[in-house]
């Protein structure tokens, strides 16, 4: 049976060094929830918290309403799934998947019929008898997954499980993992590093950042409006332009180049004292056309990528700019040639520049923020 997970004010140290000052989390029952972030921003820590593999220095972990702080990992109703897979290579894919049945002293008769079932729905059954010495990494990875939900947890854990596969193999396993999760139902903890990968495996993303997080909410409302600059930045990418806000009369204005300016007042639920604000634009945001209203922008180069062809251009403020357009034989861009790049209102995010945090209507961040 699935559970609910309330992180409450948890804290982590190692020795005098805080490395998660005090962090609020609520993961709803059955829901696959990814913790995002680069490099040494706290996910992993967070997740062997969850686990019990780390000690907690403050606040409280529970299970519904039942804390765990103390409870050791065995005692938590846990499946993991790691990065190296940890497969038994003496061992069937069965007995692999069935090891943990094997020690919970289930009966062989039901044993036997759940690994059949969970063999079966991620797609092995015809590698059960075999050894997984010579298998893929991405057989090895199902074996895994396998052996982690057949014991029926709680809770899914999963660190960074598909960072040792190829290009190809992510995408595919990143499907299994979804639809395997969204049948059985199991409250899922996942930690990447890898955008794309969290949006497209997550019901909510918490991207955190220095042991905090920084936006936590659904990959849409992430992605098209992030809490702040670093969210901005880390999801996707952006184009940011310093600017000052105008006021005339009772609009608000900002003005992208001396010749582009877009009245911005129904997108804001807050304006700086200062006025001075940072301006995101995604690359694919922006419309691509040969003449017309828009940002007139030098083409410094392009890179061809298939179906669109993503371009680097420098605006007449000499600051450079990404911006994307379908790609065509007839009408690739060449260096030194000039287009005009426009933007709908709503699609920019604006953020205060003294605080880095957004000022645009619509972000919706669940972070429990201090």
């Amino acid at each position: 049976m699935s559970v609910a997970i309330k992180i409450d004010a948890v804290v982590k140290k190692h020795g005098e060094n805080t490395t998660i000052p005090g962090l609020s989390l609520h993961i709803q029952e059955g829901e696959f929830f990814t913790l995002l972030g680069p490099s040494g921003c706290g996910k992993t820590t967070l997740l062997r918290m969850i686990a019990g593999f780390n000690s907690i220095e403050g606040g409280t972990i529970s299970f519904n309403d039942d804390v765990i702080n103390n409870r050791p990992p065995k005692d938590r109703n846990i499946g993991m799934v790691f990065q190296n897979y940890a497969v038994f290579p003496q061992m069937t894919v069965a007995k692999n998947v069935g090891f943990g049945l094997t020690n919970r002293k289930v009966h062989k008769a039901d044993a036997a019929r759940r690994v059949d079932k969970v063999l079966d729905s991620v797609h092995i059954t015809q590698l059960k008898d075999r050894l997984p010495a010579n298998m893929s990494g991405g057989q090895q990875q199902r074996i895994a997954l396998a052996r982690a939900i057949v014991i029926e947890p709680a809770v899914l854990l999963m660190d960074e499980p598909l960072s040792n596969l190829d290009a190809k193999l992510r995408v595919e396993m990143r499907d299994v993992i979804k639809d395997i999760q969204h049948s059985v139902g199991i409250t899922t903890v996942y930690v990447t590093h890898d955008q794309e990968e969290a949006m497209a495996v997550s019901d909510r993303i918490a991207v955190m950042n220095k042991g905090r997080v920084q936006h936590a909410g659904t990959p849409v409302n992430i992605y098209h409006r992030p809490a702040n600059v670093f969210v901005a930045d880390f999801i996707g990418k952006a184009n940011f332009l310093e600017r000052t806000l105008e006021f005339v009369g009772d609009r608000v204005i900002v003005a992208l180049t001396p010749d582009y300016r877009l009245d911005v007042t129904d997108i804001l639920h807050a304006v700086p004292p200062t006025g001075k604000v940072i301006v995101s634009l995604r690359p694919e945001s922006l419309s691509v056309s040969a003449e017309g209203d828009g940002m007139e922008a030098r083409i410094v180069n392009g890179t061809f990528l298939g179906s669109i062809t993503h371009y680097r251009g420098e605006l007449v403020t000499g600051e450079h700019i990404e911006f994307v357009d379908v790609s065509d034989i007839e009408t690739v861009m060449r260096r030194e040639t000039k287009a005009r790049l426009s933007i709908e209102v709503a699609k920019l995010n604006i953020f205060d520049a003294a605080t880095e945090q957004s000022i645009t209507v619509g972000v919706m961040n669940d972070a429990e923020l201090d």
